[in-house]
């Protein structure tokens, strides 16, 4: 009985102890999202200042990724918003807005009152109602030391003819997040998944929730049917029949004390909506054929002219305990929702090109040995003169289930072709048929190269790639962390960000980020 009772002791004690490190990891946790929102406050106390809109004429962006592009719906333009950048010790986020005039090839600042506050990953939707309006949900910011983060749950619109920020404070909407996917859906927008992170915790989300552009009201869905596990980072997009579809993404989940393992999902769900059912939804999963992605996260993602899935990069991370490792892809894949079917993009390569090669394709003899495919080796020195080796493996075209195009023959160039090194987390947009990618990131080695190039691709010709603005090299700063600065980072806390992150943003950028 006596040890019985001792035993009861210890775990009475033991469940004491947990509640106790539980309840101080729950404060330090709420301190941490108040030293954030701080932060934030004192960001938009600075971009308070602003009173009117300017527009200033300027260079291409500084690096970044996690930013949102999107197409305005009457202009030749393209709308960059927000975005971070990481230098190797400080972790840089924005609110900037920029504009580029697609038949002029320039790049213009327009600084509006009463901005949306720094974010990363979250989500934009243009519908064309007033002239253009510019939906934003969530993100995230983070601490100078990227070692704590603040998800957002605000919802905002941008007039783009009037040129003026809205919050729209709406009752019921999701929780804080990142990651997550939202579509424009009627007079709907639809958004999925997501994830929140903590210095101590996360989770992964799979719920579903609708925001009404008419009477500004959030619902959440509660489809019927299986659909698919929490992740971030997936394909969310609307189907000519009217459902959506959900591809791919990320999650993770923890195997023991420290350890997590991260899932790369590849499984593809259809989200219908209920004939006669007003917000009733069912979950399906589909089995697509035709050459699938191969297994990334990252990815990024827009609709064609001709109602098809657009899917570009990301990166394939194989983890071992100690270590993450990641092959990061530039290559194109369309999804036909109507014909529920995968195809790999493929470029046909110039003209010129093309005519040689049927006319040496004539006299060889049908084999069916496959080419090796072509390696490409290109490097670029920094500013600190680190040199970074961008190393492109370019595949030779294979069978892809699509309809062979009438000059085929010409789907190889004989050389090192201009197109985008592979990357993850880019920024992507449509207009008049052209593909337009923005920034991104990949890793050489432990630094990671923070992108601002932007290519262009005719979709109706599938040719070659065209580069706008080339990554320059004087854009690329890496300051290698010591000991003694990671000791000290939490203790610049709010103020290292102050100095990095002034109302002035687009000059720091230029000595902190380009």
């Amino acid at each position: 009985m006596g040890k019985k009772g001792k035993k009861e002791k210890k775990g009475r004690g033991a469940e004491k102890t947990a509640a106790k490190m539980e309840k101080k990891a729950s404060k330090r946790s709420r301190k941490e999202e108040e030293d954030l929102e701080a932060l934030i406050a004192h960001f938009q106390t600075l971009d308070a200042r602003k009173t009117q809109v300017t527009e200033t004429p300027c260079s291409p962006p500084s690096p970044r990724l996690n930013a949102s592009l999107s197409a305005h719906p009457e202009k030749d333009e393209l709308i960059l918003f927000g975005g971070e950048y990481f230098n190797g010790q400080k972790t840089l986020l924005y609110n900037e807005l920029y504009v580029y005039n697609i038949k002029k090839d320039t790049w213009t600042k327009v600084d509006i009152p009463s901005p949306p506050p720094r974010r990363c990953a979250h989500q934009t939707v243009v519908v064309p109602q007033g002239g253009g309006q510019l939906w934003v949900f969530g993100g995230e910011f983070a601490s100078p030391d990227g070692e704590q983060f603040y998800h957002y749950k605000d919802l905002w619109v941008l007039h783009l003819a009037t040129k003026t920020w809205e919050q729209v404070r709406s009752a019921g909407g999701p929780s804080g997040r990142s990651g997550h996917r939202m579509v424009a859906w009627k007079r709907q927008l639809i958004l999925f998944g997501g994830f929140h992170e903590s210095t101590r915790d996360y989770i992964y989300y799979n719920d579903v929730h609708s925001f009404n552009l008419d009477t500004f009201v959030w619902s959440k869905l509660s489809p019927s049917g299986t659909g698919p596990t929490p992740r971030s980072g997936c394909q969310m997009s609307v189907t000519p029949q009217g459902s959506i579809v959900i591809y791919g993404g990320y999650s993770k989940q923890r195997v023991k004390k420290d350890v997590d393992r991260g899932t790369q999902h590849s499984d593809m769900f259809l989200l219908k909506p209920e004939d006669g059912g007003e917000g009733k939804w069912t979950w399906n999963r589909i089995s697509p054929s035709g050459v699938k992605p191969t297994p990334r996260s990252g990815f990024s993602v827009t609709m064609t002219p001709n109602h098809q899935v657009l899917l570009f990069g990301g990166v394939c991370d194989k983890e071992e305990e100690e270590s993450l490792e990641g092959v990061f892809f530039n290559d194109l894949y369309f999804y036909d929702a109507s014909r529920n079917r995968w195809f790999l993009g493929q470029l046909k390569g110039p003209k010129s090109e093309k005519r040689k090669r049927r006319r040496g394709k004539a006299e060889e003899p049908q084999g069916t040995s496959e080419p090796e495919p072509l390696e490409v080796v290109r490097e670029v020195v920094a500013e600190d003169g680190t040199v970074v080796t961008i190393k492109q493996v370019i595949p030779t075209p294979g069978p892809t289930g699509r309809p062979p195009p009438e000059e085929e023959d010409g789907a190889v160039e004989a050389g090192p072709r201009v197109e985008p090194c592979p990357r993850s987390s880019a920024m992507l947009a449509i207009k008049h048929g052209l593909l337009y990618v923005y920034g991104g990131m990949f890793e050489a080695g432990d630094r990671q190269v923070t992108l601002n190039d932007l290519y262009c691709l005719d979709l109706h010709k599938m040719e070659e790639w065209k580069a706008l603005v080339e990554m320059d090299p004087e854009t690329q700063e890496w300051l290698e962390e010591t000991d003694s600065e990671e000791d000290n980072s939490s203790a610049e806390g709010a103020d290292g960000g102050d100095e990095d992150q002034d109302e002035d943003s687009g000059e720091e950028e230029e000595g902190e980020a380009h």
